[in-house]
């Protein structure tokens, strides 16, 4: 009880603090428990505390690698019971991520029973069904746990003692890797091959001043339990080991059998089934038309056989592949973080050298607790030889002391002058024993005990003779469970995914424009666009030919240019839709040209003031709705419909003006350009063409084996190569007037014989 200044009195004395101080230092608290002893894993040892207790617990349980398996619940309640308050699932699914040989490069429990697949992992089965031993390779981190190589620490409630950490003769840090997510910090460290960690090892002892450069001749890039390739290029591996922090990218390896694609290995940790998911809603969605079929083939043979059937043999299983690298988890990306606790108790990024180094302190450190241990137990027991010797040597003496004497233990240290230990051991010798020991067998263990004891004093005493030790075990482990890289390192292009002209099939279609722009596509080229049904007030424009997976370009009366997804557009089986509602052409504008094919094809475009150029179709495609100034329209100029050019230089540019002037010239003498007005090509007076009396009226290009067909009213003029010659002229000039009754043409067109 307690008063303060007569006020009332209380139980308890209290300690009064402010809300932020409290929650400060509890989050603080919380969040080094979380990275120190839940999280993040400890460079000697690489494992995290629940990792270490389930190891710990297996071993005290005498479960080793030759022993019979145990029920696993068995080694849940010991591990939750003596060493690790938490729950059972949480321990039970840390034990069975550490027997999955599909999650941990070198497993370290051998189970029996169902542990989950690579296809799905949490699959296992209930702790009380599976059981679980140790596997040898967990020997590495346990064979000399009771050599004093490791310091001790009372348990949870203080009724026994658990390693700080074991005393692992390997890098486990590295081996098999880990994740963990801490408070303000993760880790994510990947699993790397033995043999090439114990390389590195070994090489960074004999020339410990050695570069990360150097160390990664050895350390290449991580090693996971699986067959898949990583194709991350070497130089950003060499900075995700230098700064500590990166991320890798694996693809699934693939081969051809009879024309299907069949994947035989996965990135870590992907799902089979969920590739194949993720393919079938492409294929549902109808963004994979050159994939027909998929088949699961996997079994305990092939534990990763997926199989891609193509639609036919023409399909380019290469493009097809890098579009489901880009799509599916066929390939991933890997993040790297390697932050673990440190020899200084504290967590740090580390880079691989420095891990590495850090390590071999480990070791040499944990090596040197062992032979002192073992060699203070060598000097006891020879303390102990040399005691037995003289009770040897003087077996009657000390028979008669013990049977006579009240106190012989007494009596022997003064008589031989033994030491309090050396006469309580002959004393708690049996006396038959004493009779059988001969003095040889004595002096034998003697002498091979001060060889031990000498040859632990040298290496004790000599750093190089302890360097020649680490490399001795470390070349050991290596020998026993080194086994050759499963991640082949490779360079491989970026997968890139299908456009949306990708997947589209390439079928015949017919792009058709009305006059009041109306457009809609028919399948096929034989269809007589003139024939459709349009709109009241509506007729038939232009066509074009080309293909479903195109875009078609349209000109406007602007000179602008435009361009949409044949896909996009609507079926001829209506009336279309207005190209006002896919664009944004300036207002009033009219469409007045539309044409299709490849990038490389060419078209003449012009203005009725006798202007024009030649454009190649791949300069006119134009990414957004507004379009792109394509074609320059003079004052008092109209856009005239687009020709195609085809090869320029043969062919002839004829054109023909409104009050039947022709003039032709080659092709050739026009410039090709991207955009702009063009040259001229026929001379238009300018008065002429402000008032509208004369303007260039039609062009055409014509080939060698073309005729030309000019109408006029009911009249038609046909003249091939051979008729043209006093319409001939240079660029530029008026031409010369067309036959009586041609004064006012009203259409130009080309027919054309096949070769």
């Amino acid at each position: 009880m307690s008063q303060d200044n007569g006020n009332q009195p209380t139980d308890f004395d209290t300690e009064k603090i402010s809300i932020k101080d409290y929650a400060e230092k509890a989050y603080l608290d919380y969040s080094m428990y979380v990275i120190l002893d839940r999280a993040l894993p400890h460079i000697g040892d690489g494992l995290k505390p629940v990792q270490r207790r389930i190891v710990y617990a297996m071993s005290e349980l005498g479960l080793k690698a030759g022993s019979k398996f145990k029920k696993s619940a068995r080694t849940v309640g010991d591990v939750i019971g003596k060493f690790h308050p938490h729950g059972d699932s949480s321990v039970y699914e840390a034990m069975v991520i550490m027997a999955q040989s599909f999650a941990y490069r070198y497993p370290l429990i051998d189970g029996q029973g169902n542990w989950g697949s690579s296809d799905d992992p949490k699959s296992f089965a209930a702790m009380r069904y599976t059981e679980s031993r140790l596997t040898p390779f967990a020997d590495v981190l346990m064979s000399e746990v009771t050599q004093g190589t490791v310091d001790w620490q009372p348990n949870f409630d203080g009724t026994l003692d658990e390693p700080v950490l074991l005393p692992s003769k390997v890098p486990s840090i590295l081996l098999n890797g880990t994740t963990g997510i801490a408070v303000g910090m993760a880790t994510d460290i990947p699993p790397h091959n033995l043999n090439e960690v114990i390389s590195a090892c070994v090489h960074l002892l004999d020339k410990p001043k050695a570069t990360l450069r150097d160390i990664a001749e050895h350390v290449q890039a991580p090693d996971f339990p699986t067959d898949a390739e990583i194709i991350t290029p070497r130089d950003a591996l060499l900075d995700m080991y230098e700064t500590g922090k990166g991320s890798l990218k694996m693809r699934a390896v693939y081969t051809r059998e009879q024309g299907d694609i069949v994947v035989t290995a996965l990135p870590h940790q992907v799902s089979g089934s969920r590739v194949l998911e993720q393919i079938a809603a492409q294929m549902t969605a109808k963004k994979l038309p050159m994939v027909v079929d998929l088949r699961d083939e996997s079994d305990h043979e092939n534990p990763t056989r997926l199989v891609i059937v193509p639609k036919s043999n023409r399909v380019d299983a290469a493009a097809l592949m890098s579009h489901l690298f880009h799509s599916t988890d066929l390939e991933r990306n890997y993040r790297v973080n390697l932050n673990m606790i440190g020899l200084n108790g504290r967590p740090q990024v580390k880079s691989l050298n420095l891990i590495l180094k850090e390590w071999l302190q480990f070791r040499k450190a944990t090596i040197k607790r062992r032979l002192e241990y073992r060699l203070e137990k060598i000097l006891d027991r020879l303390h102990l030889l040399d005691g037995l010797l003289i009770a040897f040597l003087n077996l009657d003496e000390v028979i008669k002391i013990i049977r006579s004497e009240d106190k012989p233990k007494q009596v022997l240290m003064k008589r031989f002058k033994l030491s309090e230990l050396q006469a309580n051991y002959i004393l708690d010798t049996r006396l038959r024993q004493l009779a059988r020991l001969e003095e040889m067998k004595i002096k034998g263990e003697q002498e091979e005990l001060s060889a031990e004891r000498d040859g632990l004093k040298k290496t004790l005493g000599s750093d190089a003779r302890l360097k020649t030790l680490m490399k001795k075990e470390l070349l050991a482990v290596a020998e026993e469970f080194g086994d050759a890289r499963r991640s082949p390192l490779v360079s491989r292009d970026e997968a890139m995914a299908f456009s949306e002209d990708d997947i589209t099939t390439a079928e015949p279609v017919t792009v058709v424009l009305s006059e009041k722009g109306w457009v809609r596509a028919a399948k096929g080229h034989d269809i007589d666009a003139a024939t459709l049904n349009f709109k009241s007030g509506d007729q038939f424009l232009l066509a074009a030919h080309g293909r479903s997976n195109e875009s078609a370009v349209f000109l406007d009366s602007t000179g602008r240019s435009y361009s949409v997804p044949v896909r996009t557009l609507p079926s001829a089986r209506g009336q279309g839709e207005p190209l006002s509602g896919k664009l944004s052409p300036p207002s009033g504008a009219t469409f007045q040209g539309v044409m299709m094919g490849a990038d490389s094809q060419q078209y003449v475009l012009a203005t009725s003031a006798g202007y024009g150029f030649v454009a190649k179709l791949g300069d006119m495609h134009a990414n957004k709705k507004a379009g792109k100034s394509l074609l320059t329209v003079p004052k008092n100029g109209r856009v005239m419909t687009p020709v195609a050019a085809g090869e320029l230089g043969s062919a002839l540019l004829v054109s023909i003006s409104n009050i039947g002037r022709m003039l032709v010239f080659p092709l050739s003498e026009l410039p090709v350009m991207a955009r702009g007005k063009g040259n001229k090509i026929m001379n238009i007076p300018s008065a002429k063409l402000a008032s509208g009396e004369e303007h260039m009226l039609a062009i055409a290009v014509l080939h060698k084996r073309d005729t030309l067909v000019v109408q006029a009213g009911k009249r038609y003029l046909k003249m091939k190569l051979s008729d043209l010659e006093h319409y001939m002229g240079e660029r530029a000039r008026r031409g010369n007037k067309l036959p009586r009754g041609f004064q006012k043409v009203d259409s130009v067109s080309i027919e054309s014989k096949p070769e």
